[in-house]
């Protein structure tokens, strides 16, 4: 297993020991002392609300108020009351008068996620707030001025969502002032060893389990799959094989389907890598006459580690 002892470097919660992130590192710290809006391109899960909480905590502003939206997750009414808040009776449900996110930063960083996404209807009043810094809330009039610096993240080509008239030009300038990309972890020579030993250190600390040890098919089967969720999905990964695993080692057969390089899987009402587990279980099962102690050892598995995700599974 990696040494992540060695060469191992925690940029606010970033970890890695790839000198490419290293670079982008030194980037973030030249561009963080700037009062300039940044946008934080990079792939879903990569970590770019992380790389946010970086820049806010090395600039001028680390001791003020520092918020998040996702603009991805809210209707266009909820976000637009979201950003800029509403008074009291705007609309239906409205009972009382609500602070907005802008207010809410005032002094500080205000990180909006997946700004890619966020509908053309409030894409002029965004516009008009980072330009003038003044804002008025959802059903009011007074206008509200504010010191708030913009970060933004998406994971899509804003260039593209503008020609294809889903994303204003003007605010794209606006925002992407000091554009920074943040690499995919396929790209991060090393972090996969790195990241699941940190993880790995992590949940040994709830007293759960004490895993020592990787299987070396394990972590080949790691290192070779391209992630395409980042590092939030190798996470997940780690900690389904952390639960569903027994004893010191994270074994090749605790790892979900398609990190064992099996079929993808089916569409259906149950769907995803648990349909699959559950057939692929059954059909040891079935093979070993229901002994459970002949089906674990034909999956590779420790008897209770079969018990646990026959428990896991609902079988």
């Amino acid at each position: 297993m990696h040494d992540k002892s060695q060469h191992f470097t925690d940029f606010h919660g970033l970890i890695t020991t790839s000198e490419v992130m290293r670079d982008f590192f030194s980037l973030v710290e030249r561009v963080s002392v700037e009062e300039l809006p940044i946008l934080i391109r990079g792939e879903t899960g990569a970590g770019k609300e992380l790389v946010a909480r970086a820049i806010h905590e090395l600039s001028p502003r680390a001791n003020g108020p520092f918020l998040t939206v996702n603009c991805a997750t809210l209707t266009p009414e909820l976000l637009a009351s979201e950003l800029f808040g509403h008074v009291k009776g705007a609309f239906t449900g409205a009972i009382r008068s609500r602070r907005g996110v802008f207010k809410q930063a005032d002094g500080g960083t205000l990180f909006l996620d997946e700004i890619a996404e966020i509908p053309l209807g409030l894409q002029a009043r965004l516009l008009r707030v980072i330009e003038e810094q003044a804002f008025v809330p959802v059903g009011g009039t007074e206008r509200i001025e504010v010191d708030v610096r913009i970060l933004a993240a998406t994971h899509r080509a804003l260039r593209r969502r503008v020609s294809e008239g889903r994303f204003r030009r003007d605010l794209m300038h606006r925002i992407r002032v000091l554009p920074i990309f943040l690499p995919p972890l396929r790209s991060r020579p090393g972090d996969v060893a790195t990241l699941t030993q940190h993880f790995l250190d992590t949940l040994n600390q709830s007293g759960r389990r004490a895993v020592t040890a990787v299987e070396p098919a394990c972590l080949d089967a790691l290192e070779r799959y391209p992630w395409p969720g980042n590092v939030r999905e190798l996470r997940n990964v780690i900690q389904y094989a952390f639960v569903v695993g027994d004893g010191p080692t994270l074994r090749h057969a605790d790892l979900t389907p398609e990190l064992r390089d099996e079929p993808p899987p089916s569409s259906g009402p149950e769907g995803g890598w648990e349909r699959e587990e559950r057939l692929r279980i059954l059909k040891a099962l079935r093979e070993a006459g229901g002994n459970r102690g002949a089906a674990a050892e034909a999956l590779g598995m420790h008897r209770s580690t079969l018990w646990r995700k026959m428990s896991a599974l609902g079988l």
